[in-house]
């Protein structure tokens, strides 16, 4: 006989809100090849996961002007034009996390986000409030998938984890909250959420 499902975590980025850097970025670097070289030697996606992880934007874009102080402009632009590249909710998504709200699920968030940005986050978009809570990796200086910030999401929420079941666009998340113990689906639409979820027993 299988668990039955008591918990829903969403992860945020991709699965509630857009995220694309190269939103604001197509203007501040017009060309693709600079762009893209840009995205692969400069701000990269390793050094912004460091931002998720706790560290402070100053921090940050020091570390890269030391570097390539030529590029100061392109640099400060990605924390001063963050809020372009976050343009929507997923509304199909988000209609499945309110209902399952609204049908009285205990459903909680854990996110790899900076801690200044996921409060902008949250403020430009309030259904991120509707949660019981939300771990913010910033916050307590643990990324996915770090089987230990599952873990602490586990105990911060008192969730069981037999009984969790987990929703992010990353596979390698995916695989870190199954090594925590919990179930984990794989998100690439709301349509497939819908199945995914259904197949664990939860109709929405």
């Amino acid at each position: 006989m299988t668990t039955e499902i008591r918990h829903i975590v969403f992860d945020i980025g991709k699965v509630l809100i857009h995220y694309d850097p190269n939103l604001p970025y197509s203007r501040i670097i017009p060309d693709d090849a600079e762009r893209q070289w840009f995205f692969a030697n400069v701000c990269t996606h390793e050094w912004n996961l460091e931002q998720d992880r706790g560290r402070t934007w100053s921090d940050a874009e020091a570390l890269l002007l030391a570097d390539h102080p030529e590029r100061e402009e392109q640099i400060r632009g990605f924390r001063k034009y963050w809020h372009e590249m976050v343009p929507h909710a997923y509304e199909d998504s988000v209609a499945i996390l309110e209902r399952l709200i609204d049908e009285g699920r205990d459903v909680t968030m854990l996110t790899n986000f900076a801690s200044d940005t996921f409060r902008e986050a949250q403020v430009r978009y309030p259904f991120l409030k509707k949660p019981r809570g939300v771990t913010v990796s910033g916050d307590i200086g643990l990324i996915k998938p770090d089987v230990a910030i599952y873990e602490t999401h586990a105990k911060s929420f008192d969730l069981d984890p037999a009984s969790t079941i987990f929703i992010d666009d990353s596979y390698p998340n995916v695989e870190g909250a199954r090594a925590a113990g919990w179930h984990a689906v794989h998100f690439t639409g709301a349509e497939k959420l819908r199945s995914d979820l259904a197949a664990h027993g939860i109709k929405v």
